[in-house]
């Protein structure tokens, strides 16, 4: 943005933290200025900050290359908090001691707190937060003491009031820490002594400007999928910049649900008559994705056949005239997850992340108005715009459609029995400490609370498995299935689409759909012979989607959903995932 800003008076040092960005947010939501700059800026460049806050990340601070931060920090006059991994630096960089800890700890947790402390004042002295580390800090720092601890780390915060340097193992930025918006305040407040200076209000003004300066005379041409990222970022150029210089395309990727075409056609027809067509691509991508079972290769085929079909739609010439950009309506979610940071860890590629569109960016020809921005926030700004509920509401679909919904195999394994479980032949993306994992799946034979609590621990005790799911029904034991073969072809679209319709239907119906935020339906190549695939259902709860919980459903709904997808052709048993965000990611690739 280049809107006039106050002078920043909290600086959050990015240590390449999965919510760095989202640490500021929230400072910014509290009402005060915040900027993100490199964990490794010199601490005069600092000076006149009130505060400074060390957000988390993916490597170990006692491991050669890893991020450190200027030590004179700690002795600016700045109030300092670190936060997962800028705890265990600030221990690390003032003679504390940093190691590897039995287990993980990703998920909620139980921390007792000292309540007296000016860092938790108005918190209970047991209060739920959301971790996600491994490194834990052993002893602390002369000088402070310890605030805070679980039954798995034994120091969860520190503090030295004196010089107002304080950490927190768990994350007070994410919505699953119920007291973290009190943690923050505290710390401007109370602690570093901010003064409120900052109003959101105002943006759309802001957003349509910076389009404007983007686009410098240049016509813009989008990509629009339906969803709300998209739809926002459209109507956002068609205000900024008029029908005329805004061209929009819906690509069929054959990788859509069913009635999803039919639905887009409509809503952008009525926007833009002039400028708005469909293109038929399916043969293009499902070829394309033919034999890969690698997840990011899918991505990674997927985002260059885009560029691909946008630059066969320009060079026909009829649709859009003289020098243009690409538009999209990628969210920062989308940036932080493809390694969008110097220092974080590439968790998944997305389709808007690839190398062809990477090309565009280095050459200045891609416009994207709301990459500084959350789903919520998205939302938000679509209200602003008046655009209807039914766009605005919808779940989450993902760019790549239901090719990252549909899992492949290259070979037949069979079910592992294990003491704690059922180790399934799939893998799936995970997020652990700020890291990606690739791991496998474990079943249990139970879906119920109990069974959701004990995924979190599961997963946290054992270094082969991100993630855990409950097995519903099946025509088949557990024992009985193997892996298939398989990769993205007609029939299994087609299996997955009336999957996904089937589960669609029935969440609209019982009202279950406003209860989550998002529900894939997955299907994995694990059955037998004549019903080669499964359903894993994944109905989460989340607000911006950095972090999600797992959300049950009740018994009957579940068992009527269980009865009609076992009736489709080819699905052998039906799965229900209990993985929070983190371990395990909200699409399993």
């Amino acid at each position: 943005m280049t809107e006039d800003r106050p002078l920043p008076q909290i600086t959050v040092l990015d240590a390449g933290g999965q919510y760095c960005h989202l640490i500021a947010r929230r400072v910014r939501e509290l009402g005060v200025y915040a900027e993100v700059k490199p964990s490794d800026t010199p601490a005069a460049e600092l000076a006149g900050r009130k505060g400074i806050i060390i957000s988390g990340g993916p490597s170990s601070v006692y491991e050669a290359g890893s991020p450190t931060m200027d030590p004179a920090v700690f002795q600016s006059g700045a109030a300092v908090l670190g936060i997962c991994y800028g705890l265990q630096l600030m221990a690390h960089l003032m003679d504390g001691h940093v190691k590897k800890g039995e287990k993980g700890e990703y998920g909620h947790a139980r921390v007792s707190l000292v309540p007296t402390s000016p860092l938790f004042d108005g918190l209970d002295a047991t209060e739920q937060a959301w971790m996600s580390h491994r490194d834990r800090v052993e002893r602390v720092p002369t000088g402070f003491s310890l605030l805070g601890e679980t039954a798995t780390c034994p120091i969860a915060a520190m503090g030295d009031d004196a010089r107002r340097l304080y950490g927190v193992q768990f994350h007070p930025e994410v919505v699953h820490t119920p007291r973290g918006m009190r943690i923050l305040e505290n710390f401007l407040f109370r602690i570093a002594g901010c003064e409120k200076d900052w109003n959101p209000r105002g943006r759309l003004g802001l957003l349509e400007d910076k389009i404007r300066e983007v686009a410098a005379g240049r016509n813009v041409f989008f990509f629009v999928s339906g969803g709300v990222d998209s739809s926002v970022a459209y109507t956002l150029c068609l205000r900024a910049l008029g029908p005329g210089r805004v061209h929009g395309a819906y690509v069929d990727t054959g990788l859509m649900r069913e009635g999803e075409t039919e639905f887009v056609r409509n809503v952008f027809t009525a926007m833009s008559p002039d400028t708005f067509r469909v293109v038929d691509a399916s043969a293009d991508f499902v070829g394309a994705l033919n034999g890969i079972v690698d997840p990011e290769r899918k991505r990674h085929i997927i985002g260059e056949m885009f560029v691909t079909i946008q630059d066969r739609v320009l060079a026909s010439g009829h649709y859009t005239e003289g020098d243009w950009i690409l538009g999209q309506g990628t969210i920062y979610p989308d940036t932080i997850e493809s390694g969008g940071t110097a220092k974080a860890d590439l968790i998944k590629t997305h389709h808007n992340r690839v190398a062809g569109i990477q090309k565009l960016m280095d050459e200045n020809r891609i416009i994207e108005p709301l990459t500084s921005f959350y789903k919520d926030e998205v939302r938000a700004i679509g209200r602003e715009l008046g655009l209807p509920a039914e766009m605005l509401d919808r779940h989450p679909f993902p760019g790549p459609g239901l090719a990252i919904r549909l899992l492949c195999s290259a070979e037949s394994n069979a079910v592992v029995k294990r003491e704690e479980g059922f180790l399934l032949p799939v893998r799936s993306v995970g997020v652990q400490g700020d890291s990606r994992s690739y791991r496998s799946a474990l079943a249990l034979e139970a879906i119920s609370q109990e069974a959701l609590d004990a995924a979190t621990e599961t997963i946290n005790r054992l270094l082969d498995v991100n993630r855990v799911v409950g097995f519903a029904a099946g025509h088949a034991p557990l024992e009985a299935l193997t892996s298939t073969p398989s990769g993205i072809d007609p029939q299994r679209l087609a299996r997955l689409r009336r999957a996904d319709a089937i589960v669609r239907r029935l969440c609209h119906d019982s009202g279950f759909e406003k209860k989550v935020w998002q529900f894939p339906v997955v299907i994995i190549p694990v059955g037998v012979p004549n019903r080669p695939d499964s359903v894993v259902l994944r109905p989460i709860d989340s607000i911006d989607g950095m972090t999600a919980q797992a959300v049950l459903m009740d018994k009957a709904l579940l068992g009527e959903m269980t009865k009609e997808l076992l009736a489709v052709p080819g699905i052998c048993a039906v799965f229900y995932d209990l993985t929070h965000k983190p371990p395990g990611t909200i699409e399993w690739e």
